[in-house]
């Protein structure tokens, strides 16, 4: 009865082992490595446990001066010594590293391969998730899945098979061998061992809600530092840093009180395990060492049985201290698949259209619209014509819902059927991915990737750009004088999210970036309002230039900058008031012709005009 219990101990074991849907693939995958890893732990395990009979043969023949080997009585002399004990020694010893190299090579490189293949899945789905998604979940938490969590799942992957197959293999043979020495001293030190995998079981479950809390206060940690840094300019400017300081030691408090209370766990049941496994060592030692006064063992085979007993402790620790990695991996698995599980609502339907070019017109009809999780209607019956070709200007005041037309045009969120059409073509019957082909964007924040100017603004495009052209959409952007101002010219990598250049220069660069694509639908949302007039005038005067017979959808607050284009949209409170020229705007929509007024007297009183 006890035998069996100890064996089906031994199947709870597994549950060192990290599984779910996301990373189960894998022991399938990488099962060929796995599976070699284990015919060299196997090795090793056999190899390890014939050292205890080399003991035996060793204490005996010291005591005695004779040696029963396999039946046959032998001399215990230099022959016998080296015949039997040392050459056999040598091969199992570099039986047994072999092993260890070779079963360390295939389980933790297994390892390795599942966190690449794991970050390469993670990063793939970050990129199909939709703007909503990443409107909810902070920088700061999705980063803390990339690192800790993933590596936390990374070290079980590896070590959780390792101490599965050592503790079911070797801790199985050696339990054998125990059992056919003396069962009753075998169950004296496997009762203990029974207590202590059940007990370890109970404190794994608390263990991974506490690990589940440790990372929800670094991820807080994590996001709150992202954000400051990137924020350091406001900070500074507002004299807070004795404000953010404070808020920072409150959660790095919080972050402390977690960890020291889950290492408080973890370091008790490293103290449970050492005193069970202290505990039958003594059992053996006092209980064999009573066989060995009765005759039962002689001192030979009581070394060769504590030589087992060995063997089986340092699995029965590394499970110990196993529960508590996999408790750690467990939550940051849970973690992980909430990211890969979570919804892509952004995505083509089934039998979309696949296309090569566009002309560049668009048509609203009658569109409605309201972002995720918002409580009011963003658009409301939405209805306006472009020509393929058109300069159109868009304008209204803040909030009315003109970043909203720019996001629903590159499909950044999803559009109500039969309401928006490209080229006549519903857009949720065309493949997002050749829709966003044929359209260059230059967005309200001007974002800019850490590389050099060069990189940014040919980041659309695919192969080797000419210099020249480079040059050429610089200039048009009017941003070319600038970047020769700098030391290393295109060259100058740009510091995070593009701080080391004036917010002018970012949005002419994001300008010039748009104009490398010579895409045939641009969309500049908000992206000349950091540059002075005659800036304004000299690229929008560029734009038409260079982009005659193609649309240019222009976003602005400001009159002045959409008043030249063929026709301007006033929107307010995501309702389109009006659609024409400057002029007939002026003459039929009053609220349009009060803007005119009031932005007039504003660029008076600034002496602009």
């Amino acid at each position: 009865m006890s035998k069996r219990s100890f064996f089906g101990s031994f199947f709870y074991v597994g549950e060192i082992l990290v599984f779910g849907k996301h990373i189960n693939k894998y022991y399938i995958k990488y099962g060929w490595m796995l599976l070699i890893g284990i015919l060299a732990l196997v090795v090793v395990d056999v190899g390890q446990l014939k050292v205890p009979e080399f003991y035996r043969l060793i204490v005996n023949g010291m005591n005695t001066g004779k040696v029963d080997l396999s039946g046959t009585v032998y001399a215990f002399d230099m022959d016998f010594l080296l015949t039997n004990i040392c050459r056999p020694l040598i091969i199992v010893v570099f039986m047994m590293v072999s092993g260890r190299f070779a079963w360390r090579v295939c389980f933790f490189g297994a390892a390795v391969r599942v966190e690449r293949d794991l970050r390469q899945e993670m990063f793939d789905r970050s990129k199909e998730l939709s703007q909503s998604y990443y409107q909810i979940n902070k920088v700061g938490d999705l980063m803390s899945l990339f690192t800790n969590d993933l590596e936390t799942v990374q070290d079980c992957y590896g070590n959780g098979v390792l101490s599965f197959c050592d503790a079911l293999f070797l801790g199985g043979l050696a339990l054998y061998k125990m059992i056919a020495m003396n069962p009753k001293l075998t169950l004296f030190a496997v009762l203990p061992m029974i207590f202590l995998f059940f007990s370890g079981r109970t404190i794994g479950k608390y263990m991974t809600q506490k690990w589940d809390e440790r990372q929800e206060k670094f991820s807080l940690l994590s996001d709150f530092s992202q954000e400051s840094f990137s924020g350091i300019a406001v900070i500074k400017a507002f004299a807070k840093e004795g404000k953010e300081l404070l808020a920072f030691k409150k959660l790095n408090k919080e972050n402390e009180k977690v960890n020291v209370a889950y290492t408080k766990l973890s370091t008790l049941l490293n103290i449970f395990v050492v005193l069970f496994v202290e505990s039958v060592v003594c059992v053996i030692l006092g209980y064999g060492g009573y066989l060995v006064h009765k005759g039962v063992f002689n001192a030979g085979e009581m070394v060769e049985f504590i030589g087992y007993f060995t063997a089986i402790v340092w699995p029965i620790e590394a499970v110990a201290i196993l529960i508590e990695m996999t408790s750690r991996a467990k939550a940051s698995l849970n973690r992980i698949s909430e990211l890969l599980d979570a919804d892509i609502d952004v995505k083509d339907k089934d039998g979309v259209k696949h296309i090569d070019s566009v002309r560049g017109e668009i048509e609203f009809k009658h569109l409605n619209f309201t972002h995720p999780h918002a409580p009011l209607e963003a658009l409301h019956d939405v209805s306006f014509h472009i020509k393929a070709g058109e300069n159109i200007g868009i304008i209204g005041p803040t909030g009315s819902g003109k970043t909203t037309i720019s996001d629903l045009i590159t499909r950044t969120y999803n559009v109500p059927d039969n309401t928006l059409f490209i080229d006549g073509n519903d857009v949720n019957d065309i493949s997002i991915k050749d829709l966003r082909k044929h359209i260059a964007y230059v967005p309200q924040d001007n974002f800019l990737f850490s590389e050099s100017i060069a990189d940014n603004i040919t980041f659309a495009e695919e192969g080797q750009i000419s210099k020249e052209r480079i040059e050429e959409v610089s200039k048009y952007a009017d941003i070319y004088e600038n970047i020769m101002e700098f030391p290393d010219k295109f060259d100058t990598v740009l510091g995070e999210r593009g701080v080391t250049v004036s917010g002018g220069q970012k949005q002419r660069i994001s300008i010039a970036r748009a104009l490398m694509k010579d895409a045939e639908i641009l969309i500049m949302d908000d992206s000349v309002s950091a540059v002075d007039t005659k800036t304004e005038k000299r690229i929008i005067d560029s734009l038409k230039k260079i982009r005659k017979g193609k649309t240019t959808l222009l976003v602005a607050h400001r009159i002045s900058t959409v008043e030249k284009m063929d026709r301007v949209l006033f929107i307010d409170d995501g309702k389109v008031l009006d659609f024409g020229t400057h002029e007939e705007l002026l003459k039929r929509c009053e609220k349009y012709a009060e803007t005119v007024r009031l932005q007039a007297l504003e660029d008076e009183e600034r002496g602009e005009v």
